[in-house]
């Protein structure tokens, strides 16, 4: 029986491997993306009763076009789910799929729900552009100053952020190297494979005599880290967003494809299936920032984070936060004081990539899988800066 204030835990989280923009992962849809993890984070719980999901709630920062449509509802019955299990889809860009945790968490506590899935999909690959299929900003946005920051491409910000904390194109760059490196020993010491569900691509190509051939392909390894990648290689490209800024390609977010899923449930539900959670769900906060210095987010969010959950910045063991440029991750990183041995032990969205609406849910299963894998890692957080000025913090216990 669902009650008011009862606890929200994780039992299982899963994430497809994260393809680079025009990648491995190119002509497969978002919606098939997320009933993949769907299937994978329930199969999780063999004896799981999918109708008692009271919703799947999936962000996505780009809802249109082939992940248009609530894909979240499409997604859930692609993947098989009972037509009684609703779906919604929601967006705060960037954080979406840590949002999505939030608010599937926040309906157990209310008593609404036992059991939830919260979910994340994102096709960087089918958008034309970033911004979207059609791009239709407000006129107020661009007639007068106070608003002109709203419509700032998030490179420019980064390169306000750079200028205001005084984030060398040195230090980026050596941020940059490290989160590729971080990430190709993660790979090679096998850290990934509990959190991933490996992905069967299937493309179609011309064949002989106008046949069509189907190739084949299992998608098990992020394609984003680079294991050539030097210092040399990171000076040698190119400012991408200001003629004489420190922001390029080597040290921002790579654009990616992905999906992620998270499988909540309450004390009450663990004990009618047996199951033992992974970490119960413990605060959360959104916060808005200046949108032209919207990098910065995760210093409004995480004090107020900590504060929610009684607990100071040095009780966290292991910190997600999401890189989504090297700028604004050292701004953040510098201004809280955060413990660098702590941040991103695995590498981030540099090297690993930044499915936008996805990442939330990618990274809430990393954090997951290094619970499981380490009893050191008691409290963690999945962190992130969001577009138009907002940062958002989340912090988990492991139980």
């Amino acid at each position: 029986m669902s009650k008011r204030g009862q606890d929200a835990y994780v039992v299982a989280a899963v994430r497809t491997p994260v393809g680079r923009k025009g990648g491995m992962l190119r002509h497969v849809r978002p919606d098939d993306m997320l009933a993949h993890v769907l299937r994978a984070v329930t199969e999780k719980v063999p004896s799981l009763d999918l109708a008692e999901i009271g919703d799947v709630i999936t962000g996505c920062a780009m809802p249109e076009a082939e992940q248009g449509m609530n894909v979240a509802r499409i997604g859930l019955l692609l993947a098989g789910f009972p037509v009684q299990v609703p779906g919604v889809t929601i967006n705060r860009f960037c954080a979406s799929g840590l949002q999505a945790v939030a608010d599937a968490a926040a309906r157990i506590r209310l008593g609404e729900a036992d059991v939830m899935v919260a979910a994340g999909t994102e096709s960087m690959s089918v958008m034309p552009q970033i911004m979207g299929n059609k791009v239709s900003l407000n006129p107020k946005v661009v007639e007068s100053d106070e608003n002109r920051a709203i419509a700032y491409g998030m490179g420019l910000t980064a390169e306000v952020v750079a200028r205001k904390y005084g984030v060398s194109r040195e230090d980026q760059d050596a941020f940059a190297l490290e989160s590729h490196r971080k990430a190709v020993a993660a790979i090679d010491a096998g850290y990934f494979r509990d959190e991933i569900a490996p992905l069967m691509v299937r493309t179609h190509l011309p064949g002989a005599e106008g046949t069509v051939a189907v190739r084949e392909s299992m998608a098990e390894i992020d394609e984003g880290p680079r294991r050539d990648t030097s210092p040399e290689r990171l000076a040698s490209l190119k400012p991408v967003f200001a003629a004489r800024g420190s922001v390029t390609a080597g040290n921002s977010s790579q654009m990616s494809d992905g999906a992620g899923a998270v499988l909540l449930m309450s004390e009450a539900a663990l004990e009618r299936y047996g199951v033992r959670p992974i970490a119960r769900v413990v605060s959360y906060a959104v916060v808005g920032v200046p949108p032209e210095v919207m990098g910065i987010g995760p210093v409004e969010a995480i004090p107020r984070a900590l504060q929610r959950a009684g607990l100071k910045q040095d009780d966290l063991d292991w910190i997600e936060l999401n890189e989504a440029f090297a700028a604004q991750s050292l701004a953040v990183m510098r201004t809280l004081g955060l413990d660098p041995a702590k941040v991103n032990p695995l590498g981030g969205a540099i090297a690993l990539g930044h499915p936008l609406g996805a990442t939330g849910a990618i990274r809430t299963a990393t954090l997951m899988a290094a619970m499981q894998r380490d009893p050191k890692v008691r409290y963690g957080m999945v962190t992130m800066c969001i577009g138009t000025g907002m940062g958002a913090a989340g912090i988990f216990e492991r139980v």
